[in-house]
C-alpha cells in the first residue's frame, strides 16, 4: 500500500493500538467510552494488564496490523514499534515522543532513521499531540479531551498540541471531525493530510494553525483541491519575518516580508485567513453545515431597537447588505407587530409577541419571504434559574422550521457570546444553522463565508489559482549585481517600456546627448554603486551642454568624496520622461522555503514610508496584477483622480508583466529585482531605474 492508502486507514480505522503504560489504558478506555466500535489492544511486555486493560506483550503479538496506532514510548524505543508495525502492516502510527529534528542535527538524524524505518505506513509526529477522530469516536490523544462523536463537520490541522487541547475544551460546539496536531511534519505535512481529507464527504471545512508551511507547492495543489470542491480552508497564521533582510540591496525586500508572501498565498488560493483563536472559531462554525450562502445580503431579525441597531453597524462594517422589505412584507408584517414596530431590515418585531407561536410563525413566514442570500436571527438566552427559557426554545425552533420551508440559509448569533447556552448551539447545529457567539465576531465570520463563493467562482474562472508557485532552491551567497544599464537591457527583452538611452564614456557624453536631444538624465553607470542617488551619481533635467558639462563635474568630485576608488568611466544619458500621474514600484521578492513573488506598490523616494504594496505569487496572471493595482492606496492617481487622466491600464499591466516574465524566466538564479520607480501616465509606463542580483 502506499503512504496516501494507508493514511485513508488510519483516518477511518477498524481497529486500534496503544503503545505504553498506564495513561494508554486509560486512552484506550476513551475510545471505548467516546463510541469506537472496533477491536483494540494495549501493548506493554512488561504488565499483564493495565487499568483493567489486558496487554499484549509485543507488536509482533497483536493479530493483525492495526490501521491506527499511538506510541507513546521514548525516542529510541519508538524507532523500533515503528520499524516492527511497518513489517506488521498497520496502517499509520503517531509518534507521540520528541527528541528529534526539533532539537538539532542529531535529532534529525534520528527522524531520517524513523522516516527509513516507517517505510509506506502513514506517520504523524513525531513530537505530536496526535488525532482526534470524531466521525469515528477515535481519539489516538495522550490525555482528555472535550469533544464527542458527530455525522459531519470540519477538520482542524495544528502545529500546536497546547492550541489543539484547548480547542477541544472550548466551550464553543464547535462540529468537530477531525482534529491533528502535525508535530515535525516529518512525513505527513499539511498538505498531505488535507489532500486526504478533502476526499471525506462528511469534512465540511478545513482550519490550519500554521506558524509556517513546509511543502508551499504541495500545499497550493490541495488548497486549489479545495476551491474546486467548494470546501472552505480557514488558515490562523502566526509569525512575521524578514527573512535574510541583512542581504537585501532592492527596497523591495524591505517592502514585502514573509507574512505578506503568506497574504498573497491565500488571497490567490481562496484561503479565508482570520487574526486570532475565536474568530478562527467562529468562521469555522459558519462553514461547519456546509450549506454556504450564494452572497452577502441578509434579512436580520431581532427583538429589540438595540440589537437591530448592532446588526446594522456590523453589517455596514463587513460588507454584508440588508435589503429593504418590500411593500407586501410591509403590510403582513404590519397586521402581526405593534404600531410602534419599525417595519426595515433589520427588523426589530419587538417583545409584544413574544412565546405566541402563532405570531411568531407569522412573522418569520413573511420576514424570511425575501431573495436575500441568508437570514440572520439575533438572540441572547436568559439565565436557567428565570425559568423563561422555553420562549427562546420556541422561536428557535420555529425559526429552523421556516429556514428549512424557505430553503433559507440562516444563523443565530448571540449578541454577548456566553448568552447563547450549549444546548440551544446544537439544537441548532443538528438543524443545519450556525450558532455563532457574539454579534461583532458573528457577523465578522458570516461575511467571511459569504463573500467565499464569488471570491471561489472569480479565482477558478481566472485560472491563478490552478498555477503551482515557483519556489526554487535559494543560494546562500551575496550573488552579482548588475549594472543599471545591464539590469534595463534584460528586463525590455521582456517587453520593459525604458526611456531612450544611450552608454557612453564620460568624454563621449556630449557628442552622444546632441544625438539623444535634451533635456537628459545623467547617471553614474557601475555595479559597485546601486544607490546612486546618495552618492551624487545621478542628475536630473539637464537642459543644455553648459548643465551636462556642469552635471559631469560635480559627479566626478560627488564619487570621489562617496565612493573613493570607484571608477568615473562608464556614465548614462536618457531622455527625462514628462512628469507622471505616479510612481511605482515592481519588484521581485523571494524567501527561503517559499517562492518568488511579484511587489507592485506606490514607489520613488516615499517607497519605505508609505509602504503600500501588493504582492502576486508568481506565475500570475494579467487579471490578478489588475485587480493588485487597483486594490493600492495610491489607485485613485491612476484611475484619474478628481476628474484628472487615468493611466492607460492595459499597457502598465504589461509592463508589470514583463518583470514578471523576466522573473519566471530567471527563477533558479533571480535573488533580487527592483524596477523603482516605473513611472505611469495616461500613455503607458516607462521604467527610470532597475536593479537585479543574480546567483
Amino acid at each position: 500500500m502506499s503512504i496516501r492508502d494507508n493514511l485513508k486507514r488510519l483516518l477511518a480505522p477498524r481497529h486500534l493500538a496503544f503503545v505504553g503504560g498506564r495513561s494508554m489504558a486509560r486512552a484506550l478506555k476513551r475510545c471505548a467510552d467516546g463510541g469506537f466500535q472496533g477491536q483494540m489492544w494495549l501493548v506493554n511486555p512488561q504488565h499483564a494488564s493495565l487499568e483493567g486493560v489486558p496487554c499484549v506483550a509485543s507488536i509482533d503479538d497483536l493479530p493483525c496490523g492495526p490501521d491506527g496506532v499511538f506510541i507513546a514510548t521514548n525516542r529510541e524505543l519508538t524507532l523500533n514499534c515503528v520499524a516492527e508495525l511497518a513489517a506488521k502492516g498497520a496502517g499509520g502510527a503517531i509518534c507521540y515522543a520528541s527528541g528529534f529534528a526539533e532539537t538539532g542535527e542529531q535529532g534529525l538524524a534520528l527522524q531520517e532513521q524513523l522516516l527509513h524505518a516507517a517505510g509506506d505506513m502513514a506517520l504523524l509526529g513525531p513530537n505530536c499531540y496526535g488525532l482526534l477522530d470524531y466521525l469515528h469516536g477515535v481519539a489516538l490523544w495522550p490525555v482528555a479531551h472535550g469533544g464527542k462523536v458527530v455525522e459531519k463537520g470540519v477538520a482542524i490541522l495544528t502545529q500546536s498540541g497546547n492550541f489543539a487541547y484547548n480547542l477541544s475544551m472550548s466551550d464553543r460546539s464547535l462540529p468537530l471531525a477531525y482534529m491533528a496536531s502535525v508535530g515535525n511534519q516529518a512525513q505527513l505535512g499539511v498538505a498531505e493530510l488535507m489532500d486526504v481529507l478533502l476526499d471525506e464527504p462528511r469534512v465540511t471545512a478545513i482550519g490550519l494553525h500554521l506558524e509556517g508551511l513546509k511543502n508551499v507547492p504541495g500545499f497550493a495543489r490541495v488548497a486549489h483541491k479545495a476551491l474546486e470542491k467548494g470546501i472552505p480552508v480557514i488558515a490562523l497564521k502566526t509569525g512575521v519575518s524578514q527573512i535574510g533582510a541583512e542581504l537585501a540591496l532592492s527596497h523591495t525586500s524591505s517592502l514585502a516580508g514573509s507574512d505578506a508572501l503568506y497574504d498573497s498565498l491565500f488571497e490567490r488560493l481562496g484561503v479565508i485567513r482570520v487574526s486570532g483563536p475565536v474568530s478562527f472559531v467562529e468562521t469555522l462554525k459558519a462553514a461547519a453545515c456546509g450549506n454556504l450562502p450564494a452572497g452577502p445580503s441578509l434579512i436580520a431579525l431581532a427583538c429589540s431597537g438595540g440589537d437591530a441597531g448592532l446588526i446594522a453597524d456590523y453589517a455596514e462594517r463587513n460588507h454584508l447588505t440588508l435589503p429593504k422589505l418590500d411593500d407586501s412584507q410591509r403590510a403582513e408584517l404590519a397586521q402581526v407587530l405593534p404600531s410602534y414596530a419599525n417595519l426595515v431590515n433589520p427588523l426589530d418585531f419587538t417583545t409584544a409577541i413574544w412565546g405566541d407561536r402563532d405570531a411568531l410563525e407569522k412573522m418569520l413566514e413573511t420576514a424570511l419571504s425575501t431573495p436575500a442570500d441568508a437570514a440572520l436571527l439575533v438572540l441572547d438566552y436568559p439565565a436557567e434559574f428565570t425559568g423563561e427559557r422555553k420562549e427562546c426554545d420556541l422561536l428557535l425552533e420555529l425559526y429552523c422550521d421556516l429556514l428549512e420551508r424557505h430553503g433559507k440559509t440562516g444563523f443565530v448569533s448571540s449578541a454577548f457570546p456566553e448568552l447563547l447556552p450549549a444546548t440551544a448551539r446544537e439544537r441548532l447545529h443538528a438543524r443545519g444553522v450556525a450558532a455563532l457567539q457574539g454579534i461583532e465576531d458573528g457577523l465578522a465570520a458570516w461575511s467571511r463565508i459569504a463573500h467565499y463563493r464569488a471570491r471561489r467562482e472569480a479565482l477558478l474562472a481566472d485560472g491563478e489559482s490552478a498555477l503551482a508557485p515557483i519556489c526554487p532552491a535559494v543560494s546562500v551567497a551575496s550573488g552579482r549585481l548588475l549594472d543599471e544599464w545591464q539590469s534595463k537591457q534584460a528586463l525590455r527583452a521582456f517587453g520593459l517600456p525604458l526611456p531612450e538611452a544611450r552608454l557612453c564614456r564620460p568624454e563621449q557624453a556630449l557628442d552622444e546627448a546632441r544625438s539623444l536631444g535634451y533635456p537628459l538624465v545623467l547617471k553614474v553607470v557601475s555595479a559597485d554603486l546601486p544607490h546612486k542617488t546618495e552618492a551624487g551619481g545621478v542628475a536630473l533635467n539637464l537642459k543644455d551642454e553648459a548643465g551636462l558639462n556642469a552635471a559631469l563635474d560635480s559627479m566626478r568630485s560627488n564619487l570621489a568624496r562617496h565612493a573613493p576608488g570607484l571608477a568615473f568611466d562608464q556614465v548614462l544619458l536618457e531622455r527625462m520622461a514628462s512628469p507622471p500621474l505616479a510612481e511605482l514600484i515592481v519588484g521581485i521578492k523571494r524567501e527561503t522555503g517559499f517562492g518568488l513573488a511579484l511587489v507592485i506598490g506606490a514607489g520613488g523616494i516615499l517607497v519605505e514610508l508609505l509602504k503600500d504594496s501588493r504582492s502576486l505569487l508568481l506565475p500570475t496572471t494579467d487579471q490578478a496584477i489588475h485587480e493588485a493595482l487597483l486594490s493600492l492606496r495610491c489607485a485613485p492617481l491612476l484611475t484619474g483622480f478628481r476628474g484628472g487622466p487615468a493611466v492607460d491600464m492595459p499597457t502598465l499591466v504589461r509592463a508589470i508583466r514583463a518583470v514578471a516574465d523576466y522573473a519566471c524566466e530567471n527563477a533558479e538564479r533571480l535573488l533580487e529585482l527592483d524596477v523603482n520607480p516605473l513611472l505611469v501616465n495616461a500613455e503607458g509606463a516607462v521604467a527610470v531605474d532597475a536593479l537585479i542580483r543574480l546567483a
